[in-house]
């Protein structure tokens, strides 16, 4: 089992709407940030959390010590992103150098908040922070709500003064990246379309884990989505439906733990 795996539990219905209620905010908003931070999902097909190495923030944390030497990941400058799991080599050479720094110097999970902000996430230390993102999707969204409240972002995100939260969440490349446009398009997508359903994601993150491909996790039980969970239930023994009900997402956990 690769380094940094743990459960990696979806999202559950009861955890998304805590922090909704928590947070005082809509749901469209909500799903905007996840959709723009880690296109709503929080972990890869192998149950490690999703990451961005940043190792300019490496370079810092660490004085500039290593950065003759392994430029890759020590660097005054940002970039050398390779996405998705390729960042897991990167973090791991880091680690090598300077373990503390290394999980400092990555963002975390569905709402991709950075290591060293495991204080304001709600963490005495980043190794409980990354310990969290690997075990629920329910922790990585508890870990945004703390950021939010102890910044002060909530009240942006209630305005949905996008422009004013891309700034404060993501720091001040927000305009380069165009976070913010991201996150008005993502609001307006949400707020004008259909919105997932936390049980199909479920189910959908499930059946990523067991290899059975169900398009993405999305909460929209599409074509894909549909054929997957059919493909589950007759290779367990389970009938030919496409419902995503508490038997089968039972049955997909208990493979998963298997695993």
């Amino acid at each position: 089992m690769p380094a940094f795996t743990g459960a990696a539990e979806p999202l559950t219905r009861k955890g998304f709407r805590a922090i909704v209620e928590r947070l005082g905010v809509g749901v469209p908003e909500l799903l905007a940030v996840l959709a723009v931070e880690s296109k709503s999902c929080g972990f890869l097909p192998d149950r490690r959390p999703i990451i961005l190495f940043e190792r300019h923030i490496f370079h810092k944390r660490t004085g500039g010590r290593f950065s003759d030497a392994y430029p890759d990941v020590s660097n005054p400058v940002a970039g050398g992103y390779l996405g998705l799991e390729k960042e897991y080599p990167r973090l791991a050479k880091a680690v090598k150098l300077d373990r503390t720094a290394a999980l400092m110097s990555a963002s975390w999970g569905a709402g991709q908040v950075m290591g060293f902000n495991h204080k304001s996430a709600g963490f005495d230390g980043v190794e409980s922070m990354v310990a969290a993102m690997q075990e629920s999707e329910d922790a990585h969204l508890a870990s945004v709500a703390s950021f939010l409240e102890g910044n002060d972002l909530t009240r942006f995100l209630k305005a949905r003064d996008w422009t004013s939260f891309a700034r404060a969440y993501n720091g001040p490349a927000y305009a380069k990246n165009k976070y913010d446009v991201r996150l008005a398009g993502a609001f307006e997508q949400y707020n004008a379309g259909t919105l997932p359903d936390v049980e199909v994601r479920r189910a959908q993150l499930y059946l990523t884990y067991l290899g059975f491909a169900p398009g993405g996790v999305d909460g929209l039980h599409g074509k894909r989505s549909r054929s997957a969970v059919v493909a589950f239930r007759e290779a367990n023994g389970l009938g030919s439906s496409d419902r995503v009900d508490k038997g089968v997402l039972e049955a997909m956990q208990a493979c998963v733990c298997d695993l």
